[in-house]
């Protein structure tokens, strides 16, 4: 079955929460203890008829007791034809590190605008985090429609000013749909007030966009993330790889490159669940064999000796600060991609994104919390990389302060 990630984002109160909250209770992927559990609580907040439905998100009692979402919050549901995984992220513009690691992995962005406000800066904002994260797919969901009495001029309005303003993004596929999260119009049921609207349920929406699959038949990836050696009587001779496929296919005798080495070789057997295999293709966890006795640790990339990576000791990359202190120049720090580790400097702070108007300008060198900033960064290893736009797996990573372990910047590679 088919699985697809998204995130929800949007202003303070545009009904992200409650948006989720319907879409699980309307689709009857809450249990009934969740339910029973969540109307006591919703009287306890002073609702007295029905239920809280942003309480389904709003995991952490802080953020209950302000009536605000601070955290990403992940939740999970199934249908018959599809799984789920939402991220429920914040929208103080405070927060845009909890927006850019909740989004690196989805498939879509769902982006809420109150019917009533139209485009703000945080849409703006949040658009061009997903354009900078090259998400799939954003659907722009117009919520709070019953309060602008379900108006079809004013929906129009919205979709003309969204699309005006989202042009130079080059976000790959925008859709619209006019809703109502409180009120359960367009959610998972169609909304009779809205006959003007022929297009799909957000349910239906999300259960039909197409999601981009890791293609098997593109350059392949293979990242080492343990080395097998048992050393028993039984198994004396035993070296195995293990990892995931992160993209392509490998199959028996396909001659490889081991990097950083640079070392030839050839594959001997591949193993997935403990049997034997001829192929293994994108997303699957497997132990690869080599013929040769090659120097490899934790880390390593073995790709196909045609599909050769970049692998470089510079890099460029789009950095999102996530550390309460200030960056400070000459910062000692680990960068790790994947299972990949190995020290690093930021050697250079080119510029900095302004995230309501997508423009970069120059940088005084400086970074702080939640700034996204174009750098030049220094590793003391080589790493073999694809740009982020090539391969989402091998082209993001972090940035961990060496002396805290602390995880100071997430970034994508240019």
């Amino acid at each position: 079955m088919e699985l697809l990630r998204f995130f929800t984002a949007g202003n303070v109160d545009d009904g992200k929460s409650t948006l989720i909250g319907r879409l699980l209770f309307d689709s009857k992927s809450i249990s009934t203890d969740i339910i029973e559990a969540l109307t006591k609580q919703s009287k306890t907040s002073g609702i007295d008829t029905g239920i809280d439905l942003a309480l389904l998100t709003d995991g952490l009692r802080a953020e209950r007791e302000q009536g605000i979402t601070i955290d990403v919050a992940y939740k999970y549901f199934t249908t018959e034809r599809r799984k789920f995984i939402i991220a429920d992220t914040p929208g103080h513009i405070q927060y845009t590190r909890n927006m850019f690691t909740g989004a690196s992995n989805a498939d879509l962005a769902i982006i809420l605008v109150d019917a009533r406000n139209g485009i703000t800066d945080q849409t703006k904002r949040h658009s061009i985090i997903s354009s900078i994260l090259g998400i799939p797919h954003v659907l722009v969901c117009v919520n709070k429609m019953d309060l602008v009495n379900y108006s079809q001029e004013r929906f129009d309005e919205i979709v003309n000013d969204y699309k005006e303003f989202a042009a130079p993004l080059n976000l790959k596929q925008i859709s619209f749909i006019p809703a109502s999260a409180l009120a359960g119009d367009n959610v998972v049921e169609r909304s009779e007030f809205m006959n003007w609207y022929e297009g799909e349920t957000l349910m239906q929406f999300l259960e039909n966009v197409k999601i981009d699959v890791v293609n098997s038949e593109g350059a392949s990836r293979f990242q080492v993330q343990y080395v097998i050696r048992p050393q028993t009587n039984n198994l004396h001779d035993y070296r195995g790889y293990a990892g995931k496929v992160l993209s392509g296919s490998y199959k028996k005798g396909d001659r490889v490159l081991v990097l950083p080495s640079n070392i030839e070789t050839t594959i001997e057997k591949l193993e997935k669940h403990q049997a034997e295999i001829e192929v293994a293709n994108a997303l699957d966890p497997v132990i690869i064999h080599l013929k040769d006795d090659v120097d490899i640790s934790r880390g390593s990339t073995i790709v196909k000796i045609n599909e050769t990576p970049q692998t470089e000791r510079e890099v460029n990359a789009t950095l999102c600060w996530m550390d309460n202190n200030a960056f400070l120049p000459g910062q000692k720090l680990i960068l790790q991609q994947n299972s990949f580790r190995t020290k690093a400097i930021v050697k250079d702070v080119v510029s900095k994104i302004d995230i309501h108007s997508f423009r970069q300008f120059e940088s005084d060198g400086g970074m702080k919390l939640n700034d996204i900033c174009k750098v030049s960064l220094k590793t003391a290893e080589p790493i073999s990389f694809d740009a982020y736009k090539e391969n989402r797996h091998t082209g993001s990573f972090i940035l961990i302060n060496e002396n805290t372990n602390n995880t100071v910047a997430a970034g994508t590679i240019d």
